[in-house]
């Protein structure tokens, strides 16, 4: 089977300037950064975009901003998700209106006990597709829904535009193998996210694109491109080489690693996260850079 979506799509960043409000040039710059890194999409809006802190005006001026930047470059995937399936199916619209290729949605939630049913989650997948735009479910932790294969690939079959699946919880590799068993043609895009911590597994069963953060994509990239080329010793040697850095930024930075690491090379001039979002401890930001500068990926180097 061959499937039509493949390589890494990388989330943007959102950049703030140091009194907390968007660094509107400095979003443009990001996504300059991230298409010289050698992209095949960039996802805006995402959690790793601090989505969660950004209000709906806020939201707005970025999808337009981002969409006209790129202009066509490469393919765009903005996130819609909400919990009010109305709120999500306009954001859709207004997403194909401005030309994005692709939406990103998780199932509908709102903290611990306002969760989607399976029913709920069909339903709401099913009238953004109405919508007319490709849809990429994202299956992560965060929301707290469990998704299980067999109501994933009814959803495949039965809505049209749902053909991208974003697979990031735990045991990946397990779940996308049985995604793309059981699916079959109907799982276009099977990708897997988490910063590509998982990536080799997850490749190995079968995904044929990461969604990681936009720290090091011209480095990750190539392990992809090598693995399902069947270069597996190249993709081997190339994850080992990041490993570190992918565990760091994984397990101790989160979505404030592609940030700090594009504030380093002058891609942006401030790495700032609103509040409750600390920032970086100041020993957790140095590991991360000297982890970084051996690997001399193009984030260091962009801006100087």
């Amino acid at each position: 089977m061959t499937k039509p979506y493949t390589g890494i799509w990388p989330v943007a960043p959102t950049p703030f300037n140091p009194d907390g409000t968007l660094d509107l040039e400095g979003m443009k710059r990001v996504l300059d950064c991230m298409i010289d890194q050698g992209v095949d999409g960039i996802c805006i809006l995402a959690n790793f975009s601090e989505q969660f802190l950004i209000s709906d005006a806020e939201r707005e001026t970025l999808t337009r901003l981002c969409l006209e930047h790129v202009a066509g470059r490469v393919p765009v995937i903005v996130t819609i998700s909400h919990y009010a399936t109305p709120i999500v199916v306009e954001r859709a619209q207004f997403a194909k209106d401005l030309g994005a290729s692709i939406v990103m949605m998780m199932p509908p939630y709102h903290g611990a006990l306002l969760k989607g049913t399976p029913e709920q989650t069909f339903e709401q997948f099913r009238a953004v597709g109405e919508v007319g735009i490709p849809i990429m479910l994202q299956d992560a932790p965060l929301s707290g829904v469990d998704l299980p294969v067999p109501l994933l690939v009814k959803m495949a079959q039965e809505i049209e535009m749902l053909k991208l699946f974003k697979i990031e919880c735990p045991q990946a590799a397990m779940k996308l193998r049985a995604l793309n068993e059981q699916g079959g043609d109907a799982i276009e895009g099977p990708f897997d996210g988490e910063e590509a911590i998982t990536l080799l597994a997850d490749l190995d069963a079968g995904c044929t694109g990461t969604m990681t953060s936009a720290m090091i994509p011209d480095l990750i990239g190539p392990i992809v491109r090598d693995f399902l080329a069947g270069n597996r010793q190249a993709a081997f040697d190339g994850y080992a080489r990041v490993l570190p850095a992918v565990n760091h930024e994984n397990r101790q930075c989160g979505f404030r690693s592609a940030k700090a690491a594009m504030m380093e090379g002058g891609v942006i001039k401030s790495d700032f996260c609103r509040h409750p979002i600390a920032p970086l401890h100041p020993a957790t930001r140095a590991m991360l850079l000297e982890l970084l500068k051996p690997l001399d990926p193009i984030v260091l180097n962009w801006g100087k």
